[in-house]
């Protein structure tokens, strides 16, 4: 079943971050966000955005889970040094990259800027972004206010609809 996501297939999406050096040969620590966290290697080329700005595209980069830590290896990268000036860079690449959602399922970045409407038909703005708790899922609603919304599916989540563009919650407008 094809969901329709409007998603922009431009659209780059951060899947990781740089976060420091692992022994003085080069190697890298990463964090991902990808699931299982090393496929992050799968979706090269990355484009990567240092602290102050700077891009660049990158290939090649190889790593393995070591446990605590996904450790990397780059190309033209050979000692600590180059390494921790790139500590805090990000990773990211296009929304195309990604494989498509399974049916049923979608990613996170497909749901930014759909409507929010409540059960009763009331806009409470738009998808501003998710984020995570640990526990459960959160919408970050933009409208006349910011609203934060659990995404826990039917009780406050009870549909999403990418062909309308809309997601419907089961939602108090004044809470």
């Amino acid at each position: 079943m094809d969901t329709g996501h409007p998603s922009d297939p431009q659209k780059m999406i951060l899947l990781g971050r740089i976060t420091g050096a692992f022994g003085v040969r080069g190697q890298i620590k990463l964090e991902s966000w990808t699931e299982p966290r090393e496929a992050i290697f799968g979706y090269q080329p990355w484009t990567l955005k240092s602290p102050n700005g700077q891009q660049r595209e990158l290939s090649g980069a190889r790593g393995k889970n070591s446990g605590k830590h996904l450790i990397a290896t780059f190309p033209e990268v050979e000692d600590r040094d180059a390494v921790e000036a790139m500590r805090g860079t990000e990773i990211w690449v296009p929304r195309s990259a990604l494989p498509p959602a399974r049916p049923g399922e979608f990613y996170w970045v497909d749901l930014e800027g759909l409507q929010v409407v409540t059960t009763e038909g009331v806009a409470l703005g738009r998808v501003s972004h998710l984020f995570s708790t640990g526990a459960n899922d959160v919408i970050v609603v933009s409208g006349e206010r910011e609203r934060l919304i659990p995404f826990v599916e039917p009780d406050f989540v009870r549909s999403v609809d990418f062909e309308a563009g809309r997601v419907t919650v089961d939602w108090d407008p004044e809470f």
